[in-house]
C-alpha cells in the first residue's frame, strides 16, 4: 500500500476538551472502566520530558516507517492550535522522530503537546523550552525523510489504540487516548473523582483514615479475605508444630 495522508480529523466539542484538560490521567483512566480504560492507557514507557505539565487535545497522527520521520513533518504542518501531535514508528529506537526545531514550530503554532512512540532528540533544548513532550525513548539517531508512512490513520502507540481525533490527556502519570464516543462519560466520571478527593482531603488531614472514607472494609469482606490475629512467624511455627506430630 502506498503512503496516504488524511487532512481532516473528526470534530469534537471544545468544551469537553477544556474540561478534560482539568482532569488527571489517573481519573480519566478510572472513569473509562476496566476494559476501555486499559485499552486507552499507553505503556509506562511513555514518559514526560518536562514533568509537571498537563495537556489535553485532539490527536493528529503520524505513522512513520522505522528510521524515518517524513510523515511527522506532514502531520506537524496539518496540526492546529490546541491539538496534540501523536507520532509513532512502532516504538523502534532508530531514527529520532522529534527534535528542537519541530518543538519550536509546534510551540509557535500553539499545539497543546506532542506524544512520541520512539526516539526524541535535542532533549535538553526541549526541556529548556518547557514544551509538553512525552516519549518512550531519547536518542540522536538520524532519521530519513523518504517514507513510506501515513497521516491521520489509526495506530497503536505505546500499546494503546489511537484513532484520529481521539482526545489525548497527558500528565506526570502518563498518557491516555480517549475515544470520542467515550469522552463525555470519561470527563464526567473524572470530575466526580476529583470532587470526591477535594472533600476527602481535609477529612484525612483532620485524622480520618482513608480506609474508612473509601469503604475498604466492604471490599475486604466482598473479597472474602481471611484475617488471622497473630503474626506470620507464629503461624509458621504452628504449622511446623502440627506437621511434626
Amino acid at each position: 500500500m502506498s503512503s496516504i495522508v488524511y487532512t481532516k480529523i473528526p470534530p469534537c466539542d471544545p468544551e469537553l476538551v477544556r474540561q478534560a484538560a482539568a482532569c488527571g490521567v489517573a481519573d480519566m483512566h478510572e472513569a473509562l472502566g476496566a476494559i476501555v480504560g486499559r485499552q486507552a492507557l499507553m505503556s509506562p514507557r511513555m514518559r514526560p520530558l518536562n514533568p509537571g505539565l498537563r495537556i489535553a487535545g485532539q490527536a493528529v497522527i503520524a505513522f512513520n516507517f522505522d528510521g524515518d520521520n517524513l510523515m511527522m513533518h506532514r502531520a506537524l504542518r496539518l496540526a492546529s492550535a490546541g491539538q496534540v501531535l501523536v507520532t509513532s514508528n512502532g516504538g523502534a529506537s532508530r531514527g529520532a522522530q522529534w527534535g528542537e526545531m519541530a518543538t519550536l514550530n509546534a510551540r509557535c503554532k500553539g499545539l497543546a503537546g506532542v506524544i512520541v512512540d520512539g526516539d526524541v532528540r535535542d532533549a535538553d533544548a526541549i526541556m529548556a523550552m518547557r514544551f509538553p513532550v512525552w516519549s518512550t525513548a531519547i536518542s540522536p539517531s538520524h532519521a530519513e525523510k523518504r517514507g513510506p508512512g501515513a497521516v491521520n490513520v489509526p495506530i497503536v502507540c505505546a500499546g494503546a489504540l489511537v484513532e484520529p481525533g481521539d482526545v489525548i490527556v497527558a500528565d506526570g502519570d502518563g498518557v491516555i487516548a480517549v475515544p470520542l464516543e467515550h469522552l463525555a462519560r470519561a470527563v464526567a466520571g473524572a470530575l466526580q473523582y476529583g470532587a470526591r478527593e477535594k472533600i476527602w482531603r481535609p477529612q484525612i488531614e483532620a485524622g480520618t483514615d482513608l480506609y474508612e472514607l473509601a469503604r475498604m472494609q466492604a471490599a475486604i469482606d466482598a473479597a472474602k479475605v481471611e484475617e488471622r490475629d497473630f503474626s506470620w512467624a507464629e503461624d509458621r511455627g504452628r504449622t511446623r508444630g502440627a506437621a511434626g506430630r
